[in-house]
């Protein structure tokens, strides 16, 4: 067993080897062709090196439709047929019939009640804990989850104190857009910040949606910046892995691999492990809603 960092990355899937329309072939991507060899496409979908694995997962988990956030999120992190319990694909947020069984099923939950260590290590911010304030609570998968496990939610003071990091991994909209006072970090900064934190944690959770919003062509004009640091940051994190620390990445369905349409893709989604039991997850999970019961398979449980 092993101490487990879980990074998830929305909205990316396997693509086409075509640069017009995959911006991971028409601006390269790092972590991809320095870790793994080259850049996954629908031809070579799983890519081997130096005991790291990239390999789909799928999204669609039998059911019509385009797999959508809200369900696709629920399997990852309560290990059910989200979907298929829905009767739809159906997102962002969770479907209603899903959210007793996340309640219940999630992934913090579940490590809580081994007696283990869980954490989130995403911030929020003032507007975001404002709206919970007002009685509101349509949540997303992961919020949800952590905070019926009984968690608390990190918020800018936590970011502060470098004890999380904010949903774009730099600081950067944070102090740009909402006006925090906060040091701008690098992608290696932060990604060194994230592994610290996981190495306090028997599971780490960080996640990531900057990628669904450009997929989405969302952003344009900020888009090689994005990328660019959503690159550089996976790289050092994986380049830095800790030897006792196990990675596991995964997205909830496809979008940035494809720009040529804005709405989600019936595409596999990605997955990567590397660290100690990367080989344990790669021949575990081969769809979303497995993806709970392995991962809680290489905690400290």
């Amino acid at each position: 067993m092993s101490k487990v960092l879980f990074i998830f990355l929305d909205g990316i899937g396997i693509g086409e080897k075509n640069a017009e329309v995959n911006p991971f072939f028409k601006h390269g991507f790092k972590t991809f062709t320095e870790h793994f060899g080259g850049i996954p496409h629908h031809e070579n979908r799983v890519l081997i090196k130096n005991e790291r694995y990239l390999f789909p997962v799928d999204a669609r988990l039998g059911v019509e439709g385009i797999p959508q956030s809200g369900t696709g999120q629920a399997s990852i992190f309560g290990g059910f047929n989200a979907p298929e319990l829905a009767g739809r694909h159906y997102g962002p947020f969770p479907f209603s019939s899903t959210i007793p069984v996340l309640h219940e099923e999630n992934i913090f939950r579940k490590v809580k009640e081994a007696g283990k260590k869980a954490f989130f290590a995403n911030a929020y911010p003032k507007v975001f804990f404002d709206y919970l304030k007002s009685g509101k609570n349509r949540l997303s998968v992961t919020s949800l989850s952590y905070r019926a496990a009984g968690f608390r939610l990190n918020s800018s003071t936590d970011v502060r104190a470098a004890r999380a990091l904010t949903a774009e991994i730099t600081s950067e909209r944070w102090v740009n857009r909402l006006h925090y006072r906060l040091p701008i970090l690098t992608p290696e900064g932060a990604a060194k910040r994230l592994l610290r934190i996981a190495g306090k944690n028997d599971f780490t959770l960080y996640e990531y949606y900057l990628s669904d919003h450009l997929g989405h062509g969302r952003l344009s004009d900020e888009f090689l910046n994005i990328f660019t640091t959503l690159d550089k940051f996976l790289f050092e994190v994986i380049r830095t892995l800790p030897e006792d620390m196990t990675l596991f990445i995964v997205s909830d369905h496809g979008n940035l691999e494809d720009t040529s349409v804005k709405q989600h893709t019936l595409n596999s989604s990605l997955a990567i492990s590397a660290g100690v039991h990367a080989k344990f997850l790669y021949e575990n999970i081969r769809a979303l809603n497995e993806v709970r019961d392995a991962v809680l398979g290489v905690v400290p449980l």
